[in-house]
């Protein structure tokens, strides 16, 4: 997987919906907004309209777990295909009819029984910062997304820890360091001034 790419699960119920009697529609959330997050190191909150424009340029697949191995669930391409994202108040919702294969019945029967009833996304990050908290906790606020690569229901619903959001951080972290160990300008002059230099 490319290093900038990053995972996210969430515990947003995925669910089976339809009208017929083989139900085979899919849905949920793959994240909200304004939200923080738990299970990380730090605190993440995903800003409105962090995906705008987004959609359009991505090419998004639905995967069990992640893993584009085992087959294809469905497919968003730039916005169009028989995976349905949208973006309402709340956040990112998908839609797909499970497709009738090994994997789309796995899913499905899985899903029914509660052994998978969470979603998952990944995906990189344009524009993100990061702000050090008075408990000496770190926040990090994704204010622009640059591809989402796949929404994924997901046996297990334990955060990802990647690279990225570490180096970002640790980025941050370095120029708080630096920024506290500068000497204001002005308290050399306060010293000018004291000795009447």
């Amino acid at each position: 997987m490319d290093e900038k790419r990053e995972i996210r699960n969430t515990s947003f119920q995925v669910q089976v919906t339809g009208e017929n009697e083989e139900k085979r529609t899919v849905e949920g959330y793959a994240l909200l907004f304004d939200i923080p997050s738990d299970g990380l190191s730090f605190t993440e909150v995903i800003k409105r309209g962090a995906l705008d424009g987004v959609l359009e340029k991505s090419d998004v697949f639905a995967l069990l777990n992640h893993d584009q191995r085992r087959g294809v669930l469905a497919r968003s391409k730039y916005g169009k295909g028989s995976l349905s994202l949208s973006v309402d108040d709340k956040g990112l919702k998908y839609r797909f009819d499970a497709p009738k294969t090994a994997l789309g019945d796995e899913l499905l029967e899985n899903i029914r029984r509660g052994e998978i009833g969470e979603s998952s996304f990944c995906f990189d990050v344009e524009k993100d910062t990061w702000e050090k908290r008075s408990d000496g906790s770190w926040k990090r606020t994704i204010e622009k997304f640059g591809n989402i690569y796949d929404t994924s229901p997901v046996y297990n619903g334990a955060y990802s820890k990647t690279s990225v959001y570490m180096r970002g951080k640790e980025a941050a972290e370095e120029e708080l360091r630096h920024r506290e160990q500068e000497i204001p300008e002005s308290y050399y002059q306060n010293i000018e001034k004291s000795l009447n230099i």
